[in-house]
C-alpha cells in the first residue's frame, strides 16, 4: 500500500534541525512520505541565524503546483513564510485546491536566537489571509503573543489560544519548560491548550524533557502533527501523540553534544 503523503512550504535550516530538515525527517519517522515547497534559504546553525534569502513567489507558485498537481497531499503543514506575498499565495492556492486537507500552520516569526523571519507584513497577512483557511495553529507562547500583538507577559496561554481560535482555526499553543512555572525538573510538566471555536480550550499535559538540545522542536511538533493527520487520526488524539513523539525525541537527544549552541531535537530513531 502507498503511504500517506504530507507536504512542507518552509525555509530550509543549513544545520539540519529545524525548518524542512526536520519536517521531513518527522514525517519519514511516522510513516508518512514528504513532499516539501522550500520558501527561504537560511544560513543557520545552533548559535542563530546568520542570512535569508527568500524564494521568488513565483517560484514557490511553481514548486506547490508542482506537488499538489501530482502527489495525493494527505496534509499541509507550513513554517517559515518568509514574505506576505509568500503567505497571500498559500492561502489563495490551499484554500482553493482542497478543503477537506488538513492544513497545519506553524507562524514561525521570530527564530529562538531572536532573529525576525517574518515582521509586521507577514504577520498581519497571517491574520488576515492564512488563519481563516487553517486547519489547525501551532505557535508557542511567544509566537501566539506575537500573533495577537501582546509585547507584555500578562496573557495567559489559554486565554491566547481562544483568542486565536475565535479568528477561524483550531489552535495549540504549545507549552515549553516553565510554561506553568513547574520549572523542567524530575516529574514537571509542559501544558499544551488545545482551543476548538467556540469551545473551551482544553489541557492537555505530558512530560517536560531538561535539555538544551532543542532548536527544531516547534517544527517537530507540528510536523508530527501534520503527519498524523495526514494519516487520519483526528485532532485531539494526533495533538497528543505529536505531544509524545516530540517528547520521546527530546529525551533521546538530551545527552548529545552537537554544535556550539541549543543543540538540535533529536530526528533519529522512535516511531509514534
Amino acid at each position: 500500500m502507498s503511504p500517506p503523503v504530507a507536504l512542507t512550504v518552509a525555509g530550509s535550516d543549513s544545520g539540519g534541525a529545524a525548518g524542512i530538515a526536520a519536517d521531513l525527517a518527522t514525517f519519514a519517522a511516522l510513516g508518512v512520505h514528504g513532499a516539501c515547497v522550500v520558501t527561504a534559504v537560511t544560513a543557520q546553525d545552533t548559535t542563530g541565524v546568520r542570512a535569508v534569502h527568500a524564494i521568488p513567489p513565483e517560484i514557490v507558485e511553481a514548486q506547490l503546483a508542482a506537488v499538489l498537481d501530482d502527489l495525493p497531499v494527505g496534509a499541509v503543514k507550513t513554517g517559515m513564510l518568509g514574505t506576505a506575498d509568500v503567505v497571500v499565495l498559500l492561502s489563495t492556492r490551499l484554500s482553493a485546491s482542497s478543503a477537506a486537507r488538513p492544513l497545519v500552520v506553524d507562524p514561525v516569526l521570530v527564530a529562538t536566537s531572536g532573529a525576525v523571519l517574518g515582521g509586521e507584513e507577514v504577520r498581519q497577512a497571517y491574520l488576515d489571509h492564512l488563519l481563516p483557511v487553517a486547519t489547525v495553529l501551532t505557535p508557542n507562547l511567544d509566537e501566539a503573543r506575537a500573533l495577537l500583538g501582546h509585547d507584555g507577559q500578562d496573557a495567559r496561554p489559554e486565554e491566547l489560544a481562544a483568542a486565536l481560535a475565535r479568528l477561524g482555526p483550531a489552535t495549540i499553543v504549545t507549552g515549553g519548560p516553565g510554561a506553568l512555572g513547574t520549572g523542567a525538573g524530575a516529574g514537571a510538566t509542559c501544558t499544551d491548550w488545545l482551543a476548538l471555536p467556540g469551545r473551551d480550550p482544553e489541557p492537555l499535559t505530558h512530560p517536560a524533557v531538561a535539555t538544551d538540545n532543542d532548536h527544531g522542536t516547534g517544527c517537530t511538533f507540528s510536523a508530527a502533527l501534520a503527519a498524523l493527520l495526514a494519516a487520519g487520526v483526528g485532532l485531539r488524539t494526533a495533538a497528543q501523540r505529536a505531544a509524545a513523539y516530540t517528547t520521546r525525541q527530546l529525551t533521546l537527544s538530551t545527552t548529545w553534544t552537537l554544535g556550539r549552541g541549543r543543540g538540535p531535537i533529536a530526528h533519529i530513531g522512535g516511531k509514534s
